[in-house]
């Protein structure tokens, strides 16, 4: 079986074209691989009506789907988890609720696991026809992400990808609290591939991953996979007792040859205006890195299902029907 998730939040106005090319997709899938698909939706708490929608048309659709329902809003990372812990599936896809990235990733997504050629494969933005100010944030969000953290990850950023069950298996054994689900695949190594796309204009509302969410998931994934801001404040502790070895040494012949009456005030606040500023920012970090182990050792789960739903499908044919048509 060749299971899909679909993360879902504030997606109503989709509902009726994800079922649309979804069956489309399963009938391809079908008579391609001979494979069940199943598709499965997890509404992360969404405010608008996108659960009662995808209730109401996935009892009518011709593929096999799970509807979960998060308690409340956990995170677009947290929706996916959740999502491939109930999946059943040999193999994954993972894409998005709003279309963008054309569904037809999902085939190719499979052609690579099903023929055995990687154990991970990720969707590659060759373009994307998103607004000027919106692809100027994405650019300059992947390009940190790609030099802070994840070298590997591909310069226009990852955000569907497809994987088998031992990835799958691998990933949710990872219960990391603010953490990078990409990141993660990336962490796992084993044999990846790469398939190219281009992200399509998005068909209705704005997007939910605003600038905001974008800077919380850089330092989520900063503080995850590596130790960069430790090693900086390092750096600007070394830097300030230099600066201030040089200061105390300027101050002391100045002061011998009869440059300078009285120690300077001046000196003496920067001085410790500068170390003060250093210590402050040394507890920040210090501390969230505390408060994310902390997190951690609390152990409570990344999500929790108010609601699951499970559709068998409309009218769906039986492989050897599938077969003997092909024959």
């Amino acid at each position: 079986m060749y299971s899909v998730i679909i993360p879902v939040y504030r997606n109503a106005e989709f509902v009726p074209d994800l079922i649309s090319e979804f069956s489309r997709i399963s009938r391809i899938i079908r008579e391609r691989f001979q494979l069940e698909t199943e598709f499965v939706f997890v509404v992360d708490a969404s405010p608008d009506d996108s659960f009662e929608l995808l209730e109401k048309g996935l009892a009518h659709a011709p593929f096999r789907s799970q509807l979960i329902l998060h308690a409340r809003n956990f995170g677009s990372f947290a929706a996916i988890r959740t999502g491939l812990r109930a999946a059943h599936g040999d193999f994954f896809g993972v894409i998005a609720a709003d279309l963008q990235e054309p569904p037809e990733l999902l085939i190719e997504f499979l052609d690579r696991l099903y023929s055995d050629a990687a154990d991970i494969v990720v969707g590659v933005r060759e373009g994307r026809d998103d607004p000027p100010l919106s692809r100027l944030s994405a650019n300059i969000f992947w390009s940190a992400y790609r030099r802070l953290i994840v070298r590997d990850i591909p310069a226009g950023g990852v955000d569907v990808f497809g994987c088998n069950r031992r990835i799958r298996d691998e990933l949710l054994t990872l219960e990391e609290a603010n953490s990078s689900l990409v990141g993660l695949v990336y962490w796992l190594g084993f044999r990846r591939t790469e398939v190219q796309y281009r992200r399509r204009a998005r068909a209705y509302g704005k997007s939910a991953w605003t600038l905001s969410k974008k800077i919380t998931y850089l330092l989520d994934s900063i503080f995850a996979f590596t130790d960069l801001p430790i090693r900086i404040l390092t750096i600007l502790g070394v830097i300030g007792i230099v600066a201030a070895a040089v200061l105390a040494v300027s101050v002391i012949i100045l002061r011998l040859i009869g440059e300078i009456e009285i120690a300077g005030y001046t000196t003496t606040i920067v001085v410790i205006t500068f170390f003060g500023a250093l210590n402050t920012l040394g507890l920040g970090l210090i501390g969230a890195y505390a408060w994310r182990a902390y997190e951690n050792t609390k152990r409570r789960p990344l999500a929790l299902v108010r609601t699951a739903r499970v559709f068998a499908g409309t009218n769906v044919p039986s492989l050897s029907e599938v077969r003997s048509v092909q024959s």
